[in-house]
């Protein structure tokens, strides 16, 4: 690992990402066309530009934004270099040397995806689709939308290097609405904002860096060596490290991506103040849930209400209070409640949400048991199988 460098926190302003306008729409169909691509973008105030992988030149990719059952067709252009500039291993599945380093997929995650759109590990393409995958299909994705509103996330989704594309930048938000959602009068506008976690480790440079072997056992590793799980030591949300949000003395709606490799986050307010989950990955509860903190496994969302019209003039740190956090890794982001009250905030809080509909256990017609193992390569590294099988 490289020295620690130690950023002053809370000196860059949360950004917003950008939303997606489509190429085309129509009444029920939308067609976007969204650019894979090398660039440079500024993450924290004292750090250099930091070299990375994004859609449409940013870091997070801008948001789509799309109703319930909205056919939504994508073209996902490849714009990448053939070289990585992460430590590529070759010696795991997937990911032989004679591939090529620039290739990229993308699955859209938690959505009910037909296969072919699906982003499957082996469907990648290169620039041009010049070179395709043994699963690859089609240039052009569609996504039929059919889930309840809900905040799903689109990323990278390599065959063995899924790790080192979504390290560099290719990730973003997918957002579901449906006029139920509307009918909610939740936060909305400037007042509902997505919030993108990520951890990651920079060179004095500003590079970004990411470890080509495990920390101990190396000995006998080919290099690079896959290092997992690997946590990295600055948080980043929205692509800036530590920033800070003015808000208003008012409800706010967050929906809040763990999008870190492996990073587990607790998150709470340093002011002990109680947050509101109205939804989860697969959309609204049926009741908002009382919350003082909560946990987010890697690629895990959730949707909350914070209330601020109690904290005027007050600083808010969003802590995440893991146990394995350092001091690096203990601070997220800053609430300033310093913004007076533009106009009466006249959103809702339901306690009810709507029903969800359930799967009956009498609707199953076979029970599979399916066996978790994990056991060791022939270099003596973790491997997880599923039933024994690669």
């Amino acid at each position: 690992m490289p020295e620690k460098i130690k950023l002053q926190k809370f000196v860059d302003e949360l950004p917003i990402p950008n939303m997606l306008s489509p190429k085309k729409r129509s009444y029920n169909i939308s067609y976007y066309e969204v650019t894979m691509e090398e660039f440079s973008q500024k993450l924290h105030r004292d750090l250099g530009p930091t070299r990375l992988w994004g859609y449409e030149g940013t870091f997070p990719g801008p948001t789509f934004e799309v109703m319930n059952n909205e056919t939504v067709f994508v073209k996902w252009i490849n714009n990448l270099p053939n070289k990585h500039f992460l430590p590529i291993d070759t010696t795991i599945h997937g990911s032989e040397i004679t591939l090529p380093e620039g290739r990229s997929v993308v699955h859209l995650h938690g959505g009910r995806t037909p296969s072919h759109s699906d982003g499957y590990p082996e469907a990648w393409f290169t620039r041009n689709f010049e070179q395709t995958g043994p699963l690859f299909e089609r240039k052009i994705y569609t996504y039929p939308n059919i889930e309840r509103a809900t905040t799903l996330w689109y990323h990278d989704h390599t065959m063995g290097i899924t790790r080192l594309n979504v390290y560099a930048g290719l990730a973003g938000f997918y957002l579901i609405r449906d006029f139920h959602e509307q009918s909610l009068n939740l936060p909305k506008g400037k007042y509902e904002i997505p919030l993108l976690i990520v951890d990651r480790s920079f060179n004095p440079d500003g590079s970004l860096y990411y470890p080509s072997k495990p920390d101990q056992n190396d000995i006998g590793l080919p290099h690079p060596s896959l290092a997992p799980p690997f946590d990295a030591y600055t948080i980043l949300v929205n692509g800036k490290v530590y920033p800070f949000l003015d808000v208003e003395p008012r409800k706010y709606r967050f929906r809040i991506l763990n999008a870190s490799n492996s990073r587990i986050l607790t998150l709470k307010m340093d002011s002990n103040q109680s947050l509101y989950q109205i939804g989860t990955d697969g959309g609204f509860l049926e009741t908002r849930v009382l919350l003082n903190e909560f946990i987010l496994m890697s690629a895990e969302r959730i949707d909350v209400i914070i209330d601020f019209s109690q904290n005027y003039g007050q600083t808010i740190i969003l802590k995440n209070v893991t146990k394995s956090a350092s001091p690096e890794t203990t601070d997220v982001m800053q609430f300033r409640v310093t913004v007076p009250l533009k106009s009466t905030d006249t959103s809702s809080l339901p306690f009810y949400l709507g029903p969800i509909k359930r799967l009956p256990r009498s609707m199953a017609k076979r029970t599979r048991d399916l066996t978790l193992v994990r056991t060791k390569d022939q270099y003596g590294r973790s491997l997880n199988l599923l039933d024994g099988k690669m």
